[in-house]
């Protein structure tokens, strides 16, 4: 994955660029994650890094190469937003706008306001910013991928200190997805606080 699309808005006249992505969609358990990425434009000027080719969506990665990646993603980003929609708001609003919410909270916990923004899927609905949506950007942009490690290293954490919590479900492993042994667990000891209601929280048996 190379910096063109970065280059191609850069020559248009745009300065500061964030990626966006969101985690957690698809999982039984738990807050979807977003976050918003900021490269310095001298970084996509100059010559690219030797990790910048490992870049892509996150869930092609393995999780010590996430974790590796994050921290070399940390120290080039100008500006780093999180933000997430709870459980409860997946229940409320479904998970499609509790997406959307989590990305507009990463978008707002920016230090500053990019003048363009590049998310994966689909556009935000009612934000101010220009924007350009891509589809499966997680596989074609370098920030929007970036985006995408960094929430899911973030979630990812965020569940194993779940796990401790509420202990039983392997959340460690399966981090909230629907594997055989987190659909036993529900079927065994039932759905903890943390379960997404609206989802189907058991699974056909044959």
């Amino acid at each position: 994955m190379g910096f063109q699309v970065e280059k191609n808005f850069f020559d248009q006249g745009y300065s500061h660029l964030a990626g966006v992505d969101e985690v957690g969609r698809g999982s039984l358990f738990g807050p979807v994650v977003a976050a918003a990425v900021v490269f310095p434009k001298d970084f996509f000027l100059k010559r690219k890094p030797w990790w910048a080719g490992e870049i892509i969506d996150s869930k092609l990665l393995q999780p010590t190469k996430r974790v590796e990646l994050v921290k070399l993603i940390l120290k080039e980003v100008s500006s780093l937003g999180l933000g997430y929609a709870t459980h409860l708001e997946v229940d409320r609003m479904n998970v499609y706008w509790a997406s959307q919410l989590a990305m507009k909270r990463a978008l707002s916990d920016l230090d500053f306001r990019p003048d363009i923004i590049l998310v994966d899927g689909y556009p935000l609905k009612d934000i101010d910013y220009f924007q350009v949506a891509v589809l499966q950007g997680d596989r074609k942009v370098f920030s929007i991928a970036a985006a995408s490690i960094v929430a899911k290293v973030f979630r990812d954490g965020l569940i194993d200190v779940f796990d401790e919590i509420y202990p039983g479900y392997q959340l460690s492993r399966n981090k909230g997805y629907g594997t055989e042994a987190h659909y036993q667990a529900l079927e065994k000891i039932g759905p903890c606080p943390l379960h997404r209601k609206s989802f189907r929280l058991c699974k056909d048996r044959v």
